[in-house]
């Protein structure tokens, strides 16, 4: 089973996230509490208590302190066990990998690293507001390497508005000769909510030209399959196997508990959604009570929750499975429509499963969506 902490917190806002978070951290010690309060209450929510894997997400959860991963692993044990090849993610800026951070994350056995880089480009840097600099961004790799976290995933972000493809080209190449073996590339989205959102109302910035962004993500593609990255999922791409087991987890649709504000938990007959304020999350949990929303999944929920999440990965959607959750012949029910897509050349049929071209995942959603009860 897989169990997710996200911690709600960052030193300064990145223009273009709309993640649940907080730049105020007066309230920390109180959240991580609540976290431990919140792990209690939902102990019984997974039927198997030897957890797989643990994913500290945020926010920035490399600003947390040896105290705060003191209480959340003492914790955690109370109430659950620990595989003994457990794989334990953190989310982390480059900044904060000093090697005194670096080594009380060794200390509690977290034994992978996600860095949030997004690019090695001083200018692309200052655009999306990030607190490091570029050369923080490569070292920040290396003294993990040489501290002896090997597991290490590079986050970047592509369709950065530029005047050539260059930057991205430099990117990757920085990114495939850092020795890691993960990269999770997304595209640049501007989000309502976020400020680059409220730019875009304001006519300080324009939208992100789609053609841009499908030439720069073939670029990415094509960069890093000559660099023995397989893309196993549509923003994912792995070396010699070592896929981040804890997202597999999600898109395999696999029982997962989510703590702290604004998490969400799913164990196949519901999902919960964990209240998107801190204030509220705190008070609730004062009161003894789960901070959560339960939404019951219907046949038809469960079924384009597969599909959607599925046809985005390379193990693609088993035709038997989809017609063992939605109880009817898929293929004949959509039989017109899956015959437009194949003659499109977006998807293709192998082994009984449904799969995305290198075509059609550029048209992901909306080929999913098609094909939706």
């Amino acid at each position: 089973m897989h169990l997710y902490l996200h911690i709600p917190f960052c030193r300064q806002a990145c223009y273009y996230c709309d993640f649940h978070f907080s730049t105020s951290l007066k309230t920390k010690n109180d959240v991580v509490h609540a976290l431990c309060q919140e792990i209690e209450l939902q102990k019984n929510y997974l039927t198997n208590k030897n957890l797989e894997t643990i994913y500290f997400g945020g926010g920035t959860p490399s600003l947390l302190e040896e105290e705060d991963f003191a209480l959340i692993f003492e914790t955690i044990s109370k109430y659950f066990t620990f595989r003994p090849d457990v794989e334990i993610t953190l989310e982390a800026n480059p900044d904060d990998l000093t090697k005194e951070k670096l080594h009380l994350f060794k200390k509690y056995n977290i034994n992978r690293l996600s860095i949030g880089i997004q690019s090695f480009h001083e200018p692309h840097l200052k655009k999306l507001n990030r607190i490091h600099n570029a050369e923080e961004a490569e070292t920040c790799v290396k003294l993990s390497q040489d501290i002896g976290i090997q597991n290490i995933s590079i986050d970047l972000i592509y369709a950065i508005p530029s005047e050539s493809d260059d930057v991205l080209y430099l990117d990757l190449e920085k990114a495939t000769t850092l020795n890691t073996n993960h990269i999770s590339a997304y595209c640049l989205t501007i989000e309502p909510q976020t400020v680059f959102g409220k730019w875009l109302k304001q006519g300080k910035i324009q939208t992100i030209d789609d053609d841009f962004a499908a030439t720069q993500f073939d670029i990415l593609v094509s960069h890093l399959d000559k660099n023995g990255f397989e893309q196993y999922e549509i923003s994912n791409f792995a070396r010699n196997n070592q896929y981040s087991r804890h997202n597999t987890s999600y898109w395999k649709q696999e029982e997962y508990l989510g703590i702290g504000p604004s998490a969400h938990s799913f164990n196949h007959k519901s999902r919960q959604y964990n209240i998107s304020n801190n204030g509220q999350y705190l008070k609730t949990l004062q009161q003894k009570n789960i901070p959560a929303e339960i939404e019951i999944l219907s046949l038809e929920d469960r079924v384009n929750e597969y599909l959607l999440i599925g046809l985005r990965t390379k193990w693609g959607c088993n035709i038997q499975k989809i017609n063992q959750l939605s109880k009817v012949n898929f293929m004949e029910i959509n039989k017109s429509i899956i015959q437009n897509q194949l003659s499109e050349g977006f998807v293709i049929i192998e082994n009984d499963t449904l799969l995305l071209t290198s075509k059609g995942k550029l048209f992901a959603d909306r080929i999913a969506s098609d094909l939706f009860m």
